[in-house]
Parts: C-alpha cells; structure tokens; sequence
C-alpha cells in the first residue's frame, strides 16, 4: 500500500494533483493539498503548515509538474488550523496569490491574531468547567514557561483576501467547486464540491481512518458535536463522490465515511451517557471511563496535549446529551456536573 505521506504531485484526475506536506513533530504526519491546474496557473484548497520542510516539498511537487509558487493564483482554506493555513499566509506575504476562507471563521482568526496562543489558553477556561484544571494547569506551564513551546511553526494568521459564505461556485479550469459550510471541527469549516466531477475536498470534516477533532478552537459556536452531525448529514444529501481528504488517501465513498462518522458519535453519545449513568459527574469523570483511540486507550496513558483534546470532546457530548435531554448540567464553584435527566 502506498505512503499516502510520501512526497510529491501526485494526479488524481486530470490535472488535479494531491499534494503531501510534512507536519514535522505532530502524529498527523502530513496534510494533503489538493493542486487544481488550468493551463500554467494553479489554485489549491488548503496550504499546510508553515514549516521549512513543507514549502519545500510544496516547491518541488509544482516543479515537478512545470510550474512554480508564484504559478498560485488562490489559496482556497478549509479552516482556520495552522496546518492548513499558515503556509498560504506565509506565501501570500512574498506572492501577492489570494487567500480565501469561510467567514465563520473569523472570530479564531482574530483571535489568534491578537496572540498565538489565545488558541489554547481560551481552552484552559474550559478545561477548568470540565473539572480538568490540572490538565490547564499543566498545558499552562508549558506555554508560559516557553511561549514557543507548543509553537512549532511560523504560526502567522493573517485576514483573507475573501471571504466565503457558502455557497459560491468557483470555477477552476475544468473543475466547478462548490464551497459547502460544513461546521463542527471548526466554526466556519468549508468543503468543496464538484458533483459533476465526482469528486469533494474534505478538509478534515471527512477523513478516511480518523475521527476529527470536536470542540477545539479557540471561539466555539455553540454545540460543536451537533453541528458536526448535521454536516455529515448533508454530506449524504450530496451524491456519493469521491473524497479528497486533508489527511489520509482519496477514498471512494462520501457517504459511506459519513455514515460511519456518525456511527461512531452516536455510540460515544451511549458511552458518554452510561458513564454518566455510571456516577461520572464532571466532563474529565466521563472522559476518564471510556476509552480513547482505536486502542481503547485509557485517558491517563494519553499525552497532555491529548488529554486536553479529550476532555474538550467529551464536553462536546455531553453537551448534546443536554440539548437532547438525556441528561441535565448544573454548576458549583466552576464546575460544570452532569446527572441524568
């Protein structure tokens, strides 16, 4: 089976091209571009992360296909994640190309303008209503011991040339996309669309072998879990196209994926709720009594970083056991508690 991290300009259909850039110290491994040609000019969904390595391979993959970096008319972003965003920034300050991303995603851009690291610390606030303060506290530390620490590219955020509603066909040479808002793993996530082709850029709303993150971002937007739900949900609206994902290799079936995204939430939904049933109160009790990864891992084997991930998911749920009213929250002394309804 083929390294879907394996460097290069690799053709899909024609001419369009998945494009893998290294995330040198993160387990992701590599964000995948997605290169639409039309003639000597390019446009890409998504940028990757501002790290040395993955311009350089963004560089050689385009040479390989006789063009060059200032051959990009457009960055077309996904969402606001610094692996898919920054190096475009960090391009477009030397390029003059486009940036272009959905609006929702203002309030985490703005936010992370004002500082870098507001995309963590308006998480610890969270971390502490979910009775996790020594997870904020530790992740704390390390920011402000370091402030570079958790900083591991040039993590610049800039304001877009556009921005995008949802809704706006963009046409590519060949290729007719259809930016399609998408919220969940991030307020103002977009994906982009061409039925005709057969084919959709997922961004990291759809992934092949992963379950994308809930709830971290540094401005949520009310029940991030739900939203998600119902953005899988209009992927089954949609024929079944092929899926472009930011992370993993192009899958055949949408809707298949999507199916099974909302599988797996319904069941930590069930898991959340006998955790609950269970004696679980606060949101780190729950995260605590289920398992984590495909491995089932316990949360106390998981790393800080990891740990903060799952307790942010978990409140996710919880808060959708609410809306749904399976189950009731009250707070005490900042502590949000959960109980059945």
């Amino acid at each position: 089976m083929q390294d879907w991290t394996a460097p290069g300009a690799w053709e899909i259909a024609p001419d369009l091209y998945r494009i893998p850039l290294a995330m040198p110290n993160n387990g992701l491994r590599a964000v995948n571009v997605y290169a639409f040609r039309d003639g000597n000019r390019v446009t890409i969904v998504d940028s990757g992360w501002a790290v040395p390595q993955a311009r350089a391979q963004l560089e050689e993959a385009l040479q390989s296909i006789g063009l060059g970096l200032d051959s990009i008319d457009e960055f077309l972003i996904t969402h606001s994640h610094s692996d898919h965003i920054t190096l475009g920034v960090q391009l477009r300050a030397e390029f003059g190309m486009k940036l272009s991303i959905g609006k929702d995603e203002e309030p985490n851009i703005r936010a992370v303008m004002d500082h870098w690291s507001n995309g963590f610390k308006l998480n610890f606030e969270r971390l502490r209503a979910a009775g996790a303060g020594s997870v904020a506290d530790a992740m704390q530390a390390r920011v402000e011991a370091n402030p570079d620490a958790e900083r591991m590219a040039e993590e610049f955020f800039e304001l877009p040339d556009r921005w995008l509603q949802g809704g706006e066909v963009i046409a590519l040479g060949r290729y007719r996309l259809r930016a399609i808002a998408t919220p969940g793993h991030t307020r103002g996530h977009l994906v982009f669309a061409d039925e005709d082709a057969g084919l959709i850029v997922t961004g990291d709303h759809v992934l092949p072998t992963i379950t994308p993150s809930i709830g971290f971002e540094a401005q949520r937007n009310g029940l991030p879990l739900k939203r998600f739900l119902e953005s899988q949900e209009a992927m089954l609206a949609l024929a079944d196209l092929r899926v472009l994902p930011a992370h993993g290799m192009v899958t055949d079936s949408l809707h298949a994926r999507s199916r099974e995204l909302i599988e797996y939430h319904e069941q930590r939904l069930d898991d959340s709720l006998a955790a609950v049933r269970g004696g679980a109160s606060s949101a780190l009790d729950v995260a605590r009594a289920i398992g984590w990864t495909r491995r089932q891992r316990h949360f106390g084997e998981l790393d800080e970083f990891n740990q903060m991930l799952a307790v942010l998911e978990t409140v996710a749920h919880l808060d959708v056991l609410v809306d749904r009213g399976a189950a009731d929250a009250q707070a005490s002394d900042g502590v949000k508690s959960y109980l059945l309804a």
